[in-house]
């Protein structure tokens, strides 16, 4: 459940959520954060950021390195939290699903792993 934290710079949107999202390559990633950031949120008491990172959390400066996509949603309360979390977790599961569908890198991780 998402609690409320203090946040010195918006304490009008105290529920957060941030979801980490690691994928096979920064390509993978940055589609999939490309594809997500064109839908705005439908609610004005709902807001999320996007943001490539590695998976350690290392600052670094190799674009490549960054195969985390991390999504923080704020939220005026709890249901508007949720219920905008619950789309974005459909459209996500439709950008994973056309990615293993369409994509040449995870069809050939899934050959690679196949062959183990």
């Amino acid at each position: 459940m998402a609690t409320p934290q203090p946040s010195t710079s918006d304490s009008e949107f105290p529920y957060t959520l941030t979801i980490d999202l690691p994928l096979p390559t920064n390509r993978l990633a940055s589609s999939a954060l490309r594809t997500l950031e064109v839908d705005t949120e439908l609610s004005p008491f709902v807001r999320r950021s996007f943001a490539l990172t590695t998976p350690n959390k290392a600052a670094t400066s190799d674009e490549e390195a960054k195969t985390v996509l991390e999504t923080i949603y704020r939220a005026t309360t709890n249901r508007m939290l949720r219920v905008a979390v619950n789309g974005f977790m459909e459209s996500l599961g439709v950008i994973l699903g056309v990615m293993e569908e369409l994509d040449v890198d995870v069809l050939e991780m899934e050959e690679d792993e196949d062959e183990k």
